[in-house]
């Protein structure tokens, strides 16, 4: 069965001309340095994010609790959204991996409000109090929204009048840049480290890109290697890598419409309610406004050859990707009718 998975846009497989960049690539041991690939990578990853230089690592929630461990100390306390991903979906990571405290502010659709990042600064020489040294932000947001350049502009202004370091979950910072229609280094400007994941709608295999400037990159390169990130001949899976940051990165745009045409469909059907405010990329969010058994429309789904997860805070979310056009997008229509009836 060729299955149509509306997960997430982790599912993604390399496309074939990743494959065949896969088998071809250039390989050494990228802990000697010597992976002509994985250096061109991160070279270019560097010049597309606008900073000095680039790190490649397994995971997007690797890169991110990188960048904590290499901005701050251990006890250091870490201003954050309490919608962001770093405090839902890493496992606590922080605590055990740099062993900060993360303190986390209400946030408006996803938008951190400068006013109330400011007054959660730690005022200095007061012994009792943790010391504040790195504020998060998150764009595109899990939550299917866009956040404003101007509100990480606000952001970003508190936090350098007070001498903090801000690290951007840019995961998928190229949808933001997409909705936005703007350059990738109008939104990463306003932070000193970005981390953007390669394998969730730019199809590579494995991988995500964690930048900054030089001094930064180099003692995370070194933290890498203790929590077990050194690659050896890891040119396998650069050379996809960087298929996805010069190809991949230039169809979002199609994801996008797809999310649209997605909504469309789904907003049709009796009882569906799309959240057309967090229609900003490619995922698209809705609810079932009837009493419904979950499980059972989850396996008429699956029966139909539809993977898909199930409610999360009492909502549904389908993702869009490179693998996911108009016509599957309409089986999954005509499946939701049948889904909906039985469930």
């Amino acid at each position: 069965m060729q299955w149509i998975d509306l997960r997430s846009d982790t599912v993604t497989q390399p496309t074939p001309a990743m494959r065949i960049a896969m088998m071809n690539a250039a390989v050494g041991d990228d802990v000697y340095g010597d992976d002509s690939s994985v250096n061109e990578l991160e070279r270019f990853a560097a010049e597309t994010l606008g900073f000095e230089a680039a790190l490649f690592v397994p995971t997007g929630t690797f890169g991110n609790q990188l960048a904590l461990f290499t901005h701050c100390e251990r006890g250091d306390e870490v201003i954050l959204g309490e919608d962001t991903h770093i405090v839902w979906h890493e496992v606590g990571g922080a605590a055990v991996i740099a062993g900060v405290n993360l303190r986390p502010v209400p946030t408006h659709n996803g938008v951190l409000d400068a006013e109330q990042v400011r007054r959660r600064i730690r005022p200095e020489g007061d012994i009792h109090l943790p010391r504040t040294s790195l504020i998060c932000m998150e764009n595109a947001h899990s939550s299917g929204r866009v956040i404003p350049l101007a509100a990480m502009q606000e952001v970003w202004e508190t936090a350098k009048s007070a001498g903090l370091k801000v690290h951007l979950d840019g995961a998928r910072v190229f949808n933001a840049a997409t909705h936005l229609g703007v350059d990738v280094k109008q939104i990463t400007q306003y932070a000193d480290s970005v981390m953007c994941c390669l394998s969730k709608g730019l199809a590579a295999p494995i991988g995500s890109i964690l930048a900054g400037d030089t001094a930064f990159i180099a003692t995370a390169r070194k933290k890498r290697k203790l929590l077990g990130g050194g690659w050896r001949q890891a040119g396998v899976l650069a050379a996809p890598a960087m298929l996805a940051l010069t190809e991949m990165t230039q169809r979002l745009g199609d994801d996008h419409k797809n999310a649209q045409y997605l909504a469309g469909q789904l907003a049709s059907l009796p009882d569906v309610r799309v959240c057309t405010d967090q229609l900003q990329i490619n995922m698209v969010f809705f609810k079932i406004c009837k009493e419904i058994d979950e499980a059972r429309l989850l396996a008429c789904l699956n029966e139909c050859g539809i993977k898909s997860n199930g409610t999360e805070d009492g909502q549904w979310r389908f993702v869009c990707h490179w693998q996911i056009g108009k016509e599957e997008i309409d089986k999954v229509i005509a499946a939701m009718k049948v889904a909906l009836a039985a469930a």
